[in-house]
């Protein structure tokens, strides 16, 4: 006999009901609220809040709130307060029950405007020594990179300032007032008000929903107002060790000195070896690296100067030799080149030739283009150090680790984008420095009660996972083969062979 479905009647009581019996005993939050302490903000934050009145929402709840609202990428405050409701899991890892009455939006962004990015900060920084506490962190390569982060902004709202038509918006005009009336005391030190542009277009155009986003466009892609994130991640599991924010139009190469102070401070830990593309090979990277003990594994940025342009077809620099004692350099055709300027500034030299004598030379379609002056040469002060440093630079270890990093730091990039990475939620580099620390923290929570069980002394092993599943490639399929590589990386053993352990998901 086929049974129909009574109408539902809603029980008055519910007694036998249990809400830590309604979430799985392997659920993540389980795992999370296990490994990670949120009870530490309090005591950060009790300065912050006075001693009568309204009864606040306890720090930790929002905490784990703001956690909640990256972790599952919640698109706004007001959402997550509206679902909040219908998740048992939820209203179980931040200890309510089913009558518990829900917190307003507005308490999320109230706390973080009195909490300020110093507090998110220390949180993410907790999260990194749990990791090293754990193993998860080798401390002795570094991949270093930056992404783009698209400002919550419409490009509607950019206006020209060099015209007066940016007085008939009326959004411009309240800007202006409100910039105008802020003194130099309240202007945050560390940000000094709006952040300098780097190029034309961000020193005439400003956005009148969010001014310290920076015009951007990378690749074939439309311009966007953006915001730069930079990251420093661990060789061993891929943990993010220092994560920094900045204006989307700043030139990368400047933050990795920032990047590698950070990782020391972080995990305790110096670095032996950092990675990055050749957008961080200037000289002043390879010199600082090369004081602090650091190996440089990235391209030198004059490397992408060779053989392009005008340079096509012509002797490089490294084809002059150097007499120090004389200080003047050689040209290929046996010529002499004497100091013309000397920029203490620069730490660099200036070497030319005379014009008659690079006119009657037969080597001069090779050597120059200019046509109102002979061959002229700069030479770094420390010239002799950086070519020891770009040699190593361009060894196959070298190669091998820029390749690799390809892939490690994209891997930690397309993750973050899963929390809401590629996006800013909030305005203003404050804020958004709040959401970077948040993803970042989010992630090494995802390694941290994966793979924290393991003990520190495993933790820089290459045999991190089963025999059975090993993967052994050779160098040649490493290099040749598109694979993400899990943390862990490629480690060359006394045989020759690459082993690399599997993907997890």
């Amino acid at each position: 006999m086929m049974g129909c479905e009574d109408p539902p009647q809603p029980s008055l009581f519910y007694t036998s009901f249990n809400l830590d019996k309604r979430v799985r005993s392997n659920h993540l939050l389980r795992k999370v609220a296990k490994v990670i302490d949120f009870d530490f903000v309090s005591d950060e934050v009790e300065h912050l809040y006075g001693t009568n009145g309204n009864v606040s929402v306890p720090p930790p709840v929002i905490l784990k709130l703001l956690v909640l609202l990256m972790l599952y990428n919640v698109r706004s405050e007001r959402e997550m307060m509206d679902t909040l409701p219908e998740r048992l899991d939820w209203l179980w890892f931040l200890g309510y029950d089913l009558d518990s009455e829900i917190p307003h939006h507005s308490v999320l962004s109230k706390a973080r405007t009195r909490w300020g990015p110093d507090l998110f900060k220390g949180f993410f920084e907790r999260i990194v020594y749990q990791c090293v506490e754990a193993g998860l962190v080798e401390g002795k390569k570094l991949f270093v990179d930056s992404s783009l982060v698209v400002a919550n902004a419409s490009k509607d709202s950019i206006v020209d300032t060099h015209s007066l038509s940016k007085y008939f918006n009326r959004a411009y005009r309240e800007l202006e007032k409100r910039l105008e009336d802020k003194g130099d005391d309240e202007v945050p030190p560390e940000d000094g008000g709006r952040p300098p542009r780097q190029n034309v277009e961000n020193s005439r155009h400003v956005s009148t929903t969010d001014p310290e986003a920076s015009i951007m466009r990378k690749g074939p892609g439309k311009s966007e107002l953006s915001y730069q994130a930079h990251r420093a991640v661990d060789g061993a599991y891929g943990v993010v060790t220092q994560t920094l924010v900045g204006p989307g139009d700043e030139n990368e190469a400047h933050r990795l000195m920032e990047l590698l102070d950070g990782h020391h401070a972080n995990t305790g830990r110096g670095a032996a070896t950092v990675v990055a593309d050749q957008k961080y090979g200037t000289i002043e990277n390879f010199l600082a690296c090369d004081w602090k003990g650091i190996r440089a594994h990235m391209s030198p940025l004059t490397d992408s100067q060779k053989d392009k342009g005008r340079r096509k077809g012509i002797f490089p620099s490294s084809a002059f030799i150097y007499d120090p004692v004389a200080d003047t350099m050689t040209c290929p055709a046996g010529q002499t080149l004497t100091l013309r300027h000397r920029w203490e500034q620069r730490q660099s030299c200036e070497y030319g030739a005379k014009k008659q004598v690079c006119l009657a030379c037969d080597l001069r379609p090779q050597c120059t283009r200019s046509k109102s002056s002979g061959r002229t040469v700069k030479r770094n002060f420390e010239q002799d150090r950086l070519d020891k440093l770009y040699n190593v630079a361009r060894s196959r270890s070298a190669r091998r680790d820029i390749c690799i990093r390809q892939h490690f730091m994209e891997r930690s990039f397309a993750e973050a984008v899963r929390y809401g990475f590629k996006r800013a939620m909030w305005r203003g580099t404050q804020r958004v420095r709040i959401q970077d620390y948040l993803i970042a923290a989010v992630q090494n929570i995802r390694l941290l009660v994966t793979h924290g069980k393991l003990k520190p002394a495993a933790a820089g092993a290459v045999g991190r996972f089963n025999s059975t599943s090993k993967v052994i490639l050779s160098l040649r399929e490493v290099f040749s083969t598109p694979y993400f590589f899990w943390p862990g990386i490629v480690k060359e053993n006394t045989r020759g062979v690459a082993t690399c352990p599997p993907m997890t998901v």
